[in-house]
């Protein structure tokens, strides 16, 4: 394998040329995310088998009055959603604090502007009193705008289990970026999957209709348009893996044969062995103990919990310690 030395002009050329130099190989899974990837997880959230959606959704409609109440400051609040997508689940609570004429404003953020202009105008058809300013960007970039965000109370949304796409380390890390951008009165409230039947977790990322495969290939189909790469996409395998010790799913692309790839942008050969990886995603599964010491280790504590009738998913409040 060689790589010329060459100038990058985007993290996602950089990250390409890394992750597949790399041994093992990896991908990061927020490049599954195009126009395309967009719609994949669209159809993912709405599988039966993939339970995350439909818990968090129940825990938010049944507790919405409970959650919004918490929420609520003496001058009103701005609701940063970090990870926004179509905000299915998030226009419960605006929707209800809405029609209880709550003063909010509603900041969604998302690294896909075609997510956030779906937002947007569902936003103001549904809910038209809502005020909402999306921004555009990564996590990362978010949160080193956070501290601006101080006039009044904020409360940070990030739902979906989102959190689970980071090793421990780097969920501490993100965390205590979020702690330190915010004030005592703020909040930060998260979606964490919990540890449960193997299988369960298994099946919703794995499922029988292939729409996750789908979903995990679409980064491929994303170098070959972008990158001018000819991956041949259907000798790759979509695989999951799941740990029950340590709570950590993960899913592979598997080569299903030797082969090389050229990637003419960044005009990198990559070759591959027969059943060699891609490892391109972590779906991190918890319980109360190892969340409160992720928070404990980030500078917050938990002041709340809400779950769903099945006990598969919980959402947190957490204040600064």
């Amino acid at each position: 394998m060689t790589i010329k030395t060459k100038t990058y002009t985007s993290t996602f050329e950089e990250d390409v040329a890394k992750g597949l130099s790399s041994f093992p190989k990896s991908l990061s899974s927020k490049y599954f995310y195009d126009k395309k990837g967009d719609k994949l997880f669209q159809d993912i959230m709405a599988m039966p088998t993939y339970y995350l959606t439909d818990c968090e959704y129940e825990i938010i409609a049944l507790q919405k009055e409970e959650i919004s109440a918490a929420f609520q400051g003496e001058d009103g609040f701005d609701l940063i959603e970090l990870g926004a997508g179509d905000g299915k689940k998030t226009k419960v609570l605006l929707k209800y604090l809405s029609d209880n004429k709550i003063d909010f404003s509603y900041l969604p953020i998302d690294i896909s502007q075609n997510v956030l202009d779906g937002l947007k105008e569902s936003v103001q058809k549904e809910i038209p009193n809502v005020d909402i300013q999306p921004q555009q960007g990564t996590y990362f970039e978010v949160l080193e705008n956070l501290a601006q965000y101080n006039t009044r109370k904020k409360v940070i949304l990030f739902l979906g289990s989102n959190i689970g796409n980071l090793l421990h380390p780097q969920a501490i890390d993100f965390l205590a970026n979020i702690q330190e951008g915010m004030n005592d009165n703020d909040l930060l409230f998260m979606g964490f999957d919990q540890k449960k039947y193997p299988q369960t977790i298994l099946d919703a990322y794995n499922d029988k209709e292939g729409i996750t495969a789908a979903f995990n290939k679409n980064i491929l189909h994303r170098i070959n348009t972008e990158l001018d790469a000819n991956f041949d996409v259907d000798q790759f395998l979509h695989w999951e893996v799941y740990d029950p010790e340590t709570g950590t799913a993960k899913s592979y692309l598997v080569s299903q044969k030797e082969q090389t790839v050229q990637i003419n942008k960044l005009q990198l050969e990559v070759p591959f062995k027969a059943w060699e990886t891609i490892h391109t995603e972590i779906s991190q599964k918890y319980d109360d103990d190892i969340v409160s010491w992720l928070a404990n280790e980030s500078g917050l504590h938990m002041v709340n919990q809400f779950t769903d009738s099945n006990h598969y998913y919980k959402n947190y409040i957490f204040k600064k310690k």
